[in-house]
């Protein structure tokens, strides 16, 4: 069986105590790393390969979006899931804006996490309802600028809202009475326009263009 490899970030060793114990009983996952800050992250990446990072915001050295985005540069190919106690509009905008796959609260339960990591490793994202919440709303308050957004044609618009709902190219076409074909040449034009490279990125993209609301 294949198991994912993960490196848990935090500097609360009873907190990673906690999260070991839950992972330890899941046989496709395995702990593959601790790190205390975020450069003890970077550092552990440079000299090893994970498939997710599971990790705090509030670490010493470094804020935790700048980790997010180094993570991002450095290794594009590693997931991101952050857990935090914050909840704040403006940090998950920006935590989402850094291209996190997922963000939980720590009070989220053992189902919640694990969830998340499964969502996350299957190629999804995850960010808590509660949170998400939070950050649309907090996206409603920010004027957002036209020029960053790329004309998309009405089809496209309807394309992409059902792919960052994570239907796959078959449920899209069965959804909007349409060929595989015809939707896999709408994601290759919402992708060219957007710029997006991931999932991630195109949301990123919808919450600015004002498609997600």
């Amino acid at each position: 069986m294949e198991q994912f490899k993960i490196l848990l970030a935090d500097d609360h060793q009873m907190f990673l105590d906690g999260v070991i114990l839950i992972l330890k009983k899941q046989s496709s996952l395995k702990v593959a790393g601790m790190a205390l800050s975020g450069a003890a992250v970077l550092q552990w990446l440079s000299e090893n390969t994970c498939d997710l990072v599971l990790t705090d915001l509030n670490m010493p050295g470094m804020k935790g979006v700048d980790l997010i985005r180094a993570i991002k540069q450095q290794n594009p190919g590693i997931k991101v899931l952050v857990i935090s106690m914050h909840s704040e509009q403006e940090l998950v905008y920006d935590i989402m804006m850094a291209e996190a796959e997922g963000y939980i609260l720590k009070n989220s339960g053992k189902t919640e996490l694990l969830q998340a990591i499964n969502d996350i490793l299957d190629g999804k994202t995850h960010y808590e309802k509660a949170v998400l919440d939070m950050m649309v709303a907090g996206v409603k308050k920010k004027a957002r600028s036209q020029s960053l957004i790329k004309p998309l044609s009405n089809r496209e618009q309807e394309v992409l809202q059902l792919i960052i709902a994570e239907y796959t190219s078959k449920e899209i076409a069965e959804k909007l009475f349409i060929s595989k074909q015809t939707v896999d040449k709408h994601r290759l034009s919402i992708m060219e326009k957007t710029e997006a490279k991931t999932l991630v990125g195109l949301i990123k993209y919808a919450i600015q263009a004002g498609f997600i609301i």
